[in-house]
């Protein structure tokens, strides 16, 4: 199969990284080489950087809301009519391959979600005083730098870049090296478009961390947009502090389905639901479901057929048919989830499933099969933390005051489900769950049009929806003494 070679981009042009560093791209459903990237520099991101400010200072580009949209909207109709970017997803990311189509759909409609709202970007204009007026415009932030996670590195990178492209910033993108190939392929479709001015698109690349340092640090990016772990966010708030940045952050989850003994559907079929968003990326998602809290009365029947459907899920690479879930991203990531799991098993209550290391033809890839563990104690690591592959923990509550204690109590506040047919009830454990996004029925229901984002440890900013923009744009305050006639 032909290899794959991700350069950078910077000021208009694919190029190595300095120095000619390359880094190389595996498939972790069988360790293969499919290729490799150009590894950057901070000598690089400080190219990136500079073509971003050169383009956003000098440009149109943060004033011309038309030439925005219809560079939005071309770009998705490029990447549509190529379907079988779906396949080199996941063929670099290991998940099953209609969890990449659905992800190349829900980031072409993101896109054209943010090319309708380019044009929409309004102030206000009002009389403070006899004669006296004030207007206010909302305007772009400035440069962007966008630091992308590998587990969905098309959405992910789409659901911040087109906003920063909407509001008129210019970007420097730094995508996860695990993932470089994609991420080249979908901006690949972008810079094409020969009205883009030249170095408002830059990306990239390193197996490092220095170039995501250089942006974090530089006193001309103005806004950091990343998703991933609470400690590397942490992170980032502390050295972004000097500049005084804008900072959106996506971080850690432990997403809790809360199930009542009257859910619209049976036992059975939650079970399943609640499985497959356990198991979606395998377990590699923040929203994922991690925590399942279960009514002292369906407690036993669920406990049964959890692991049923955990236990039935095909472990396979992601390409094969009827396969369910797909490896880890990478050995280093095994390795940790693994060391995570068994500690945990070492302490739970009850080990409902033990998942394992898959031996045979998945022996060469970085598989897992499911956990489910029974705990009664909230405070325990595993139900505290986040372990970020597919690793379940079942809780018993007795009533709704209880379920909402169990599943508040926790640093994290991303997302919860609440299972019941009760619609008040639902309403009210919705209300009471600290959480960023409650689904009521349902699972990982995301959209561009809502905004999703984290109570408390999980995050900073929202993404998706017209909230989404706000993290890329500034509100400028125009007052005028013009008299009165």
């Amino acid at each position: 199969m032909t290899q794959l070679n991700a350069l950078n981009y910077i000021d208009g042009e694919w190029q190595g990284a300095a120095g000619g560093a390359t880094g190389q791209s595996f498939d972790p459903a069988d360790g293969s080489a499919i290729g490799s990237y150009a590894a950057g520099t901070r000598e690089d991101a400080r190219r990136a950087i500079g073509a971003a400010r050169h383009a956003f200072e000098t440009s149109t580009w943060a004033h011309d809301a038309r030439l925005r949209q219809m560079i939005l909207l071309r770009w998705a109709d490029r990447l549509e009519a190529r379907a079988e970017l779906a396949d080199l997803l996941t063929r670099e990311n290991g998940k099953v391959l209609g969890q990449s189509r659905g992800e190349m759909a829900a980031a072409i409609s993101e896109i054209r979600y943010y090319a309708g709202l380019t044009r929409h970007i309004p102030g206000h204009f009002m009389e403070v005083e006899p004669g006296a007026y004030s207007a206010t415009l909302r305007e772009a932030a400035g440069v962007a730098g966008l630091i992308i996670p590998w587990n969905a590195p098309v959405v992910l990178l789409i659901r911040s870049l087109a906003p920063a492209l909407a509001a008129g910033c210019t970007v420097v993108i730094k995508p996860a090296h695990q993932t470089a190939q994609i991420s080249a392929q979908v901006l690949h479709e972008l810079v094409a478009l020969e009205n883009l001015p030249r170095g408002v698109v830059n990306l990239v690349s390193e197996g490092g961390s220095e170039v995501a340092q250089e942006l974090v640090a530089s006193s001309e990016v103005d806004v950091i947009s990343f998703t991933g772990s609470n400690e590397t966010g942490q992170r980032i708030m502390a050295a972004a502090a000097p500049t005084m940045k804008k900072l959106s952050l996506e971080l850690g989850g432990k997403s809790c389905c809360l199930v009542f003994p009257d859910t619209p559907a049976d036992i059975a079929t939650v079970a399943a639901r609640i499985a497959t968003a356990a198991t979606i990326i395998s377990g590699q998602q923040c929203t994922a479901a991690r925590r399942v809290l279960v009514h002292a009365s369906r407690f036993e029947e669920m406990k049964g057929a959890l692991k049923d459907a955990l236990a039935a899920i095909v472990v396979a690479p992601g390409a094969q048919p009827g396969a369910g879930m797909g490896p880890l991203i990478d050995a280093e990531a095994r390795e940790r989830v693994t060391l995570d799991v068994e500690r945990a098993m070492d302490l739970a209550d009850e080990v409902v499933l033990r998942g394992a290391r898959p031996g045979g033809a998945l022996a060469g890839g970085h598989f897992m099969t499911p956990t489910l563990v029974a705990h009664a104690d909230t405070g325990a690591f595993f139900t505290q933390e986040e372990i970020f592959g597919p690793f379940v923990v079942l809780e018993k509550f007795e009533d709704e005051k209880e379920a909402v204690a169990r599943a508040n109590h926790t640093v994290f506040g991303l997302s919860a489900s609440v299972w019941t047919g009760d619609g008040d009830r639902a309403m009210r454990l919705a209300r009471a769950l600290r959480n960023g996004t409650v689904w009521i029925n349902e699972h990982n229901r995301l959209f561009a049009e809502a905004e999703t984002g984290g109570y408390r440890r999980s995050g900073i900013g929202r993404l998706h929806g017209y909230e989404g923009l706000a993290d890329f744009l500034e509100t400028k305050h125009i007052f005028r003494n013009a008299g009165l006639a």
